[in-house]
């Protein structure tokens, strides 16, 4: 049974903001990037509380389970502390769905930002406690760039996450950043970017639903879980990162055909895909595309602004969105996500 959304308090310049790491020890092992990454959130106006264990490292994870959930308990816990953002994904977060404390959770609303494997978090509050959280950037990829945080993604962070602005159409960057810079060895200077063609219409349609979002795999993971969402009438979004391939991404898809997600969801987005994926003319995205959703009237498109690309857009879970794909594929957040 879907749990009616509670859209958390907004954020505004000066708050406090708790800073974690649920999964990967990413930031233990870039702690230049870290440090300019909490000066950035600090330039933009926030207070900055680190989490004791943000910076751990054990095994392939950034702390045990326990110290993990110690950080994320403390920071809902706290009244002071009012948004989480995370470090970074990795692989691990779901390890945590079930010693989370979803009544601690639900009786302390507040701004929770990532993405990728975070999307495990993402849905285990959205399934367990009706939390609007928000797929967006995250504290070392997004806020650690030499020049900050990209003018595109504060701009939607800002309209989402402090104005409360709606409707808000989500309309796509002019740029695109694909180069890559290792982080704390050559990460001094802005990277490149390249003009962007923005999102393609696969098949045309017009819809509206609450938002689904989330890294595809991590999502998929959580099948048979009590954490998968409920997809029925869904605007669902999906995306990947460069280490998949065509090959995964089909196996993706064809997982969410088998399981009736397209009988179900109004209209699917698909984030951008970095060319290291390998879409291409010999091995086209829209072949894929196509085959997984034949048979379904739905409203399809592709290459937007959100996951792992930059920049990005922050998308609202829980909330209603609107689709209208045809010429051009547009996308309008219809009401605030967070309480002003």
């Amino acid at each position: 049974m879907d749990r009616p959304p509670i859209r958390p308090p907004a954020l505004h310049p000066g708050d406090l903001v708790g800073v974690v790491s649920p999964s990967a020890p990413t930031a233990h092992h870039t702690p230049r990037r870290f440090k300019r990454s909490v000066a950035h959130l600090q330039r933009l106006g926030f207070r900055v509380k680190v989490g004791p264990h943000t910076l751990n490292h054990h095994h392939h994870t950034a702390g045990t389970v326990e110290e993990r959930l110690e950080d994320l308990h403390a920071m809902f816990a706290d009244p002071e502390v009012k948004g989480i953002l995370c470090t970074i994904g990795g692989h691990n977060a779901n390890a945590l769905l079930e010693g989370l404390d979803y009544a601690l959770i639900q009786n302390n609303p507040k701004v929770f930002l990532g993405y990728s494997d975070i999307t495990a978090l993402h849905l285990g509050m959205h399934t367990q406690t009706g939390l609007v959280t928000f797929l967006g950037p995250a504290l070392l990829p997004q806020f650690g760039e030499a020049d900050g945080l990209h003018p595109y993604t504060r701009r939607y962070l800002e309209a989402v996450l402090i104005e409360g602005r709606a409707p808000l159409e989500l309309e796509p960057s002019e740029i695109l950043i694909h180069e890559h810079l290792l982080w704390d060895e050559e990460d001094n200077r802005p990277r490149r970017a390249e003009p962007h063609p923005g999102p393609k219409v696969l098949r045309p349609g017009t819809a509206q639903g609450p938002v689904i979002a989330g890294n595809l795999g991590t999502m998929l993971a959580l099948c048979g879980t009590p954490f998968f969402p409920n997809l029925e009438g869904a605007i669902l979004c999906v995306e990947e990162d460069e280490t998949e391939s065509p090959a995964s991404v089909d196996r993706f898809l064809t997982q969410l055909r088998l399981m009736g997600a397209f009988a179900k969801i109004r209209a699917l987005l698909v984030g951008r895909f970095h060319p290291k994926v390998g879409f291409g003319p010999e091995d086209p995205l829209e072949a894929v595309l196509l085959r997984a959703t034949a048979g379904y009237d739905l409203p399809v498109a592709y290459g937007f602004d959100f996951g792992h690309t930059d920049p990005m857009f922050t998308l609202p879970i829980g909330t209603q969105a609107r689709v209208a794909f045809g010429t051009e594929a547009r996308v309008w957040l219809l009401e605030p996500a967070v309480s002003v």
